[in-house]
């Protein structure tokens, strides 16, 4: 076989894995998105919320992936605007599972991560935002969902009602209800702070 014929034959399988890869794209429900738009679009986010979930970067990534082999093997009728919720209330609930489950209980729980010591200023701030995460990660599941999609994926009552598929008035009870559980939290780390400083 002469070099020109390899071209030929290399240039040929691209073209069968593009068509293969954007039939695969365009195949995703209503939505106006392509698998790799929705990808480059909200990864981070799914990311972010698996994260804060879980505590847990490489279990965080994992989700991640879990969502969107989801979504290219469900092939959900996704409608335009709604995108970000489908992958949310996925990786929500694998963020579910993974929770339920003995090894992540023992394992990741019971071993916080090493890091280098910052310097003063970063270091109060790190404290500040570990004792909010650590607060929130110890609400019962059901509030610290609410709050991880009200203020850290900025959603409104009626998008998380429908998200979670509970009425909003459950989902406006739960918001209020974990707000306090967690400024009571809060309050008590700082009081155990304090008794530890004097």
């Amino acid at each position: 076989m002469s070099n020109p014929e390899r071209a030929d034959d290399a240039a040929g399988q691209r073209t069968i894995e593009t068509e293969a890869v954007s039939s695969v794209s365009q195949d995703v429900g209503q939505s106006a998105l392509s698998f790799e738009q929705l990808y480059e679009q909200y990864a981070t986010d799914v990311l972010r919320f698996a994260y804060f979930y879980l505590g847990d970067r490489s279990q965080a990534e994992d989700v991640v992936q879990d969502v969107f082999v989801r979504l290219l093997t469900a092939k959900p009728d996704l409608h335009t605007g709604y995108e970000k919720s489908w992958l949310l209330k996925v990786a929500l609930n694998r963020c579910r599972d993974l929770w339920k489950g003995a090894w992540f209980k023992r394992v990741v729980l019971g071993h916080p991560a090493f890091e280098l010591i910052p310097g003063p200023d970063v270091l109060t701030e790190r404290t500040e935002k570990q004792a909010i995460m650590s607060a929130v990660n110890s609400l019962p599941a059901s509030f610290k969902e609410i709050i991880l999609l009200h203020y850290y994926q900025g959603y409104g009552i009626s998008e998380i009602a429908a998200m979670l598929e509970v009425p909003e008035g459950t989902v406006s009870s739960r918001l209020s209800r974990a707000r306090l559980k967690l400024e009571k939290l809060l309050d008590d780390q700082s009081i155990e702070r304090g008794g530890k400083e004097a």
